[in-house]
């Protein structure tokens, strides 16, 4: 794994690029990162002690492209599910839909599953919540239903979560247990990495 503050300014800078937002200097990254690090009740988790060099940014650059395989074509459910809804003829149902495919970002669906189930799963839970029955419409849908299911599974799932899950009790007791890993690795001082490897041995380790 990489820092997650470098990895997230990094892929802030790299769509700045791809969406010809202009290019952004890295002393306004390294200023952003400092600026919540210190903000935010992570801080004394996850401390910048030195601005992250141009090298490392550019590094992990490389590092995401090579991830994402040289491919800055982002595909999202939201096209395939507006013409779902349309072609079921219940436009009405677009806005919880949407919300729910919104709401599945914060979940590993889009990792496994491609936007058009992913669609299509947001769709049927819409349906359900509204008491609406379409399994016709689904059924004759040239795609494999139980994927659907799993997604629906996956993304309902995440709302228990969600409601058990509760912010102030259960963050300070995650932060703690960071802080512990922390300070039972913790050992003299070393300098900033140099490198992308460095960083990732050293997060790593």
């Amino acid at each position: 794994s990489v820092d997650p503050r470098l990895m997230a300014a990094a892929s802030v800078l790299l769509a700045s690029k791809v969406e010809e937002c202009g290019v952004i200097a890295n002393s306004k990254l390294n200023s952003a990162i400092s600026s919540i690090v210190k903000t935010k009740p992570f801080c004394d988790v996850f401390r910048v002690e030195k601005p992250f060099s141009t090298s490392l940014f550019v590094e992990c650059e490389f590092f995401l492209l090579e991830m994402m395989d040289c491919c800055l074509i982002v595909f999202h459910a939201y096209r395939p599910l507006m013409q779902y809804v349309t072609d079921m003829g219940q436009e009405d149902r677009l806005p919880l839909a949407w919300r729910i495919v919104n709401d599945s970002y914060r979940c590993s669906v889009s990792f496994h599953y491609p936007p058009y189930i992913i669609a299509l799963a947001a769709l049927h839970i819409a349906c359900v919540v509204h008491g609406q029955n379409f399994q016709q419409w689904f059924s004759e849908l040239s795609v494999d239903f139980q994927q659907i299911l799993d997604v629906t599974h996956d993304i309902m799932d995440m709302y228990k979560t969600w409601e058990s899950f509760d912010t102030s009790k259960d963050i300070p007791v995650i932060l703690q247990k960071l802080r512990e890993r922390k300070s039972s690795k913790s050992g003299p001082a070393v300098p900033p990495p140099a490198s992308l490897e460095d960083c990732i041995r050293l997060v790593a380790d």
